[in-house]
């Protein structure tokens, strides 16, 4: 079951909450499109603790069968048995399916899920005999995407798009706002704002770098945060930045750990 609404942090900076709560009383599916760590689960998993409904998700990679999302036969003390997947769980249940990355699933998986997606809410277990699942009144669906310059996305058929007919964009915020999430989420002394604001002024130039792919690497709001922490901890600047944000860009190579590290050193000079 989804946890008190307190135990979910979400700093709701651009009002998507309304917009997802008058798609709720519609029953339109929801589809939110951006770029990884703009609190796209976040999001969905706040809005499952303040509605008191059970969560269930599913994160799509080339390795997500079917069997994950319907179910599979299983041999239990000899006796062949049905055991259902999280797509069958929540429909019956009327809970929130939670699809998360969905541009990374297969052809099959997807031709599967638009069965259970359009109007009727309903679909034909092949593997349980026929049997016809018809999703609860108050079944609902999300759906999350990254922007297809991410590894291992690709587009969306138009009849999957079609069954989320409200699609929020979440972007990274402004610096201002990105100042108001890391308060929200790290309580650190006021001599530590000007390195965090200089670390926000970095953030940005790597994603900036990333859109242009100039860069490999776009860092995310919990880069920001784990940063603050870190100073919080008297880490010195420098240090915390080289290693939250320059570190991992050595994994392309000297080239790329160097560009962030000059970065670094003009900014924290």
């Amino acid at each position: 079951m989804t946890k008190d609404p307190s135990d979910y942090d979400y700093f709701d900076w651009n009002s998507s909450l309304d917009v997802i709560k008058n798609a709720y009383d519609s029953a339109l599916f929801v589809l939110i499109i951006g770029p990884k760590g703009t609190g796209k689960t976040s999001l969905v998993r706040k809005f499952a603790s303040e509605s008191r409904k059970a969560l269930y998700s599913i994160n799509f990679s080339l390795r997500t069968r079917e069997s994950h999302l319907v179910g599979t036969k299983t041999l239990n003390q000899g006796e062949v048995t049905f055991m259902e997947g999280i797509l069958i769980k929540s429909m019956r249940d009327g809970g929130i399916l939670y699809l998360d990355e969905l541009n990374a699933a297969e052809p099959d998986v997807l031709l599967r899920l638009d069965e259970a997606l359009d109007d009727r809410r309903q679909i034909v277990l092949k593997e349980a005999e026929g049997q016809v699942i018809k999703a609860s009144d108050d079944w609902f669906v999300f759906a999350t995407i990254n922007p297809l310059s991410h590894e291992g996305t690709k587009e969306l058929p138009p009849q999957i798009l079609s069954r989320f007919p409200v699609r929020l964009r979440l972007e990274y915020p402004p610096k201002e706002i990105e100042m108001q999430i890391i308060k929200h989420h790290v309580n650190f002394d006021a001599s530590n704002e000007n390195d965090i604001a200089s670390a926000l002024k970095l953030a940005n130039s790597l994603r900036e770098a990333a859109s242009l792919e100039e860069l490999y690497y776009s860092p995310s709001i919990r880069e920001s945060i784990a940063f603050a922490k870190l100073i919080r901890n008297n880490v010195m600047p420098k240090k915390a930045a080289e290693v939250v944000y320059a570190n991992v860009y050595d994994q392309w190579g000297e080239v790329e750990y160097r560009k962030v590290m000059d970065m670094i050193t003009s900014i924290f000079a």
